[in-house]
C-alpha cells in the first residue's frame, strides 16, 4: 500500500491536491485517507470509524470516487450471515500511488521552494 508523503518541518509548505473532475472533487486528501483505510480494514464502516466519519459520508465519498474514474477504485460486496466488506481495486491502488507521487513532486517543484522564501518566519497559528 502507497505510504503517505514524509511529513514537513513545521514552517515549510506542504502541498495538499485537490482533484476536480467538472464539479466533483474526484480525489483529495481525505479521499486518500479513506481509501488507505478501506485496504487496512476491509470495510467502509470501519474505514468510516477511523476517520471520526458518518457511514453515509464514507459512502458519498466513495460513490464519488467510483463515478469519477474509468472502473470503481472502491469495490463492494453484499453483506450476508458473514457481514459484507470493501476492497480498493487495482485502479483504486493505482490512483493512490499516483497522488503520492504527485504530492513527491510537488513538494520538491522549483516554484513551491521559491514560495517558501517568501513566507513569514512563522505561520499565523503559531506564536
Amino acid at each position: 500500500m502507497t505510504q503517505p508523503p514524509a511529513k514537513t518541518a513545521p514552517n515549510t509548505l506542504k502541498p495538499r491536491l485537490r482533484l476536480l473532475y467538472g464539479s466533483a472533487i474526484a480525489f483529495g486528501p481525505g479521499k486518500a485517507e479513506l481509501l488507505q483505510h478501506i485496504a487496512t480494514t476491509g470495510s467502509i464502516s470501519a474505514a468510516a470509524k477511523c476517520m471520526n466519519m458518518s457511514y453515509r459520508r464514507a459512502w458519498q465519498l466513495v460513490e464519488t470516487m467510483n463515478r469519477c474514474f474509468q472502473s470503481p477504485l472502491v469495490l463492494t460486496s453484499k453483506g450476508g450471515s458473514g457481514g459484507g466488506g470493501a476492497s480498493v481495486s487495482e485502479l483504486g491502488q493505482k490512483v493512490l500511488r499516483l497522488h503520492t507521487e504527485l504530492l513527491e513532486e510537488l513538494a520538491t517543484a522549483p516554484a513551491l521552494q521559491k514560495l517558501q522564501t517568501l513566507l513569514a518566519k512563522q505561520p499565523p497559528d503559531e506564536k
